[in-house]
């Protein structure tokens, strides 16, 4: 078992209270045995509200091929309008340059690049979240990894000894039928 400082140490090359916190909670998690991964889905969607709900539509909707739809025929149709007005009557409600629908496009615009950026900042804070929840496990995953090598390391060394010391009674024991005096073995184990 592996306490918090050994595992700051020897795995981090830091002590505990060197590491930053999300490391910390790492090294915490690693030394108790417990799991670290949890679901965002859940945590992340608690109901939003109102005007979280409002961003939300606004930005889904703004930014879809509905809207740039939409808003070339509403363009369109002002333009064919005016021009018709135009043509029939002599007078448009809205003469070229078409001042009146740039006011109106610059209002939408105004209105709409602030509620955007709403969910977009939404996003992102939830995005960050992940992130450093993904971070926290592959710290670990990493971490663990690292256990399991020195835990393999250990048992091959430990393995090359009780081998040795094997082949070394193996040869007593032959050397004993023969009548020879054992010759201790040359051959080092390979290091990795």
């Amino acid at each position: 078992m592996h306490t918090i400082d050994h595992i700051a140490s020897q795995l981090l090359g830091q002590t505990f209270d060197q590491l930053s916190p999300r490391e910390q909670k790492v090294t915490r998690h690693m030394a108790a045995r417990t799991h670290i991964a949890r679901n965002l889905a859940t945590e992340l969607d608690r109901p939003p509200s109102f005007g979280q709900r409002a961003a939300d539509a606004v930005a889904s909707f703004g930014g879809s091929w509905l809207f740039v739809g939409l808003f070339l025929t509403a363009m369109v149709v002002w333009v064919s309008l005016n021009a018709w007005l135009l043509h029939t009557r002599g007078q448009t409600f809205d003469p070229y340059p078409f001042i009146l629908l740039n006011l109106f496009l610059s209002m939408v615009a105004a209105i709409q690049a602030p509620i955007i950026l709403m969910s977009q900042n939404r996003q992102t804070e939830k995005d960050r979240i992940t992130a450093e929840h993904d971070y926290e496990v592959n710290l670990k995953a990493e971490l663990e990894i690292m256990l399991l090598h020195d835990k393999i390391d250990t048992l091959r060394q430990t393995q090359w000894a009780e081998l040795l010391d094997l082949q070394k009674t193996q040869l007593d024991l032959l050397a004993s039928l023969t009548g020879q005096a054992a010759q201790p073995p040359t051959a080092a184990p390979p290091t990795v």
